[in-house]
């Protein structure tokens, strides 16, 4: 397989930072008017119904669904169910940039959870460097929220870091899915998470819940199909073709887009301290990446 990127996948990867950006800003809308956990149903039930229509019977799909199932519901709940749900309990405080920014921080917590449980993922001087810095680009951004003087409070910062831990141990748990077709995998979570979701959904006690605008309404049809449904079929299409090291690139572009539909949409805007704390986890993340000091070791 050839992993390099050419401008064809690096459009693809750019895209996919868009929309995947576009996922914290849909959710700054939708949250707005309809409550965290129906929220979270209503994207991965949209979003499972969507690839169930995508894949249309290829892959023996619903024979690995059955035989798997366990697997699924576990991957599901760790990778979508509680994550999603954490970020959009902090986005109702928070908004769509400085999410994004803190959510970025699932490379490092991924890279130490896997040196915890894997035996061939283990951490290198270059790693433990990226992860620093990495962490101190988190602490810059969530120190005001321990203050009362900070405009966010601490909770809220908390919850999208809590969300990317969840990713970590994700990344490292779906492993075991790696002879399984990328588009099951990405179906079958959305499919068990569905269910997870459900039943929690109905402490909302959606049935008593005004309809929401059409500008929510929309924002949660962009955030299932756009941003979660065709976002996995993106991304499994450019680690096909580039490899699941380029495909990982996308995590640097999120938080810029999200910055900017929040600007140019929502009327956001990040202080001094909180583009310090994005520099510092960017930064971290390419030392965790290290393609830019294999780069320069070449070129010495």
């Amino acid at each position: 397989m050839d992993s390099r990127m050419n401008a064809w996948t690096w459009g693809l990867l750019v895209l996919l930072g868009l929309i995947w950006g576009g996922s914290f800003f849909f959710a700054r809308i939708a949250v707005q008017h309809v409550p965290p956990l129906t929220l979270v149903f209503f994207r991965l039930l949209l979003a499972a119904l969507a690839l169930h229509v995508y894949i249309a019977g290829r892959f023996d799909f619903y024979a690995i669904l059955k035989a798997r199932w366990r697997e699924f519901l576990i991957l599901g709940l760790i990778n979508n169910a509680l994550p999603h749900a954490l970020i959009f309990f902090g986005q109702t405080r928070i908004g769509a940039g400085l999410a994004a920014i803190l959510n970025a921080t699932t490379p490092i917590w991924t890279v130490l959870i896997a040196n915890y449980f894997t035996s061939d993922e283990k951490l290198s001087p270059a790693k433990i460097a990226g992860c620093l810095v990495g962490l101190v680009g988190t602490i810059v951004l969530i120190g005001p929220g321990m203050s009362a003087g900070g405009e966010a409070p601490l909770w809220a910062l908390l919850l999208p870091v809590l969300a990317a831990i969840c990713y970590g141990f994700a990344a490292t748990y779906g492993k075991r899915f790696k002879n399984v077709p990328a588009p099951v995998t990405a179906a079958g979570q959305l499919t068990a998470s569905s269910l997870i979701a459900l039943p929690l959904s109905l402490a909302d006690r959606p049935w008593t819940l005004a309809a929401p605008p059409l500008d929510a309404f929309l924002a949660i049809l962009a955030l299932a199909l756009l941003s979660t449904a065709f976002g996995y079929i993106l991304y499994f299409r450019i680690m096909a073709s580039a490899g699941a090291t380029n495909a990982s690139l996308v995590t640097l572009l999120v938080p810029p887009s999200a910055i900017l539909l929040g600007v140019l949409f929502l009327g956001e805007r990040l202080a001094l301290g909180e583009f310090a704390g994005m520099a510092l986890i960017g930064i971290g993340l390419v030392i965790l990446d290290g393609r830019a000091y294999r780069m320069l070791a070449r070129a010495a």
